[in-house]
């Protein structure tokens, strides 16, 4: 089974998948190492990834891979062929903090968390994969091991499909 851990940037999916039991692939690595990128995008500092080239490498990944499950990490993850996909969400201001920790300048950490309170990654998430393939965590003050445990609800099944069920857009009114 291929998962798609998803969230906006700062949601805390590298975290969480570290404390997880599954064949856990960071796709923001893959695309550095195997130069699957078209080009930078100097104004937000980042690489512009070749979609269709990580689903090919993604592919062939999966084909060689023994595991039952593949959980695939990124920002990106929701773009790709998954079974599941499971959304981490995080209050945007907290969020917004987290990037600027991070190094983030003050306008790229703003633009991820107006993307979050507009629910931008689950949206898309919802349009590839339908409701039904979805799951939502609210990672806000929470701990990484309890984000964890509800992932791992999520993969194996334990827990019901939760689209729209958190809803910041009251930080839209700031």
């Amino acid at each position: 089974m291929r998962v798609a851990l998803t969230g906006t940037p700062g949601t805390g999916k590298t975290t969480a998948s570290e404390r997880l039991p599954y064949d856990v692939v960071h796709l923001n690595d893959v695309v550095r190492e195997h130069d699957l990128w078209t080009e930078r995008d100097a104004d937000r500092d980042s690489l512009v990834v070749d979609v269709e080239a990580l689903a090919a490498w993604v592919d062939e990944y999966v084909a060689s891979s023994d595991a039952d499950v593949v959980l695939l990490e990124s920002h990106l993850a929701h773009l790709l062929d998954v079974d599941r996909v499971v959304v981490l969400r995080c209050r945007p201001d907290l969020l917004e903090s987290r990037l600027r920790e991070r190094g983030e300048n003050a306008a790229k950490a703003r633009e991820n968390a107006e993307s979050e309170a507009l629910d931008v990654v689950l949206s898309e998430s919802v349009r590839d994969h339908g409701a039904e393939a979805v799951y939502e965590v609210d990672t806000t003050d929470r701990t990484p091991e309890a984000v964890a445990t509800d992932i791992e609800a999520a993969v194996e099944g334990d827990r019901e499909p939760s689209a729209g069920t958190v809803d910041f857009t009251e930080y839209l009114q700031r």
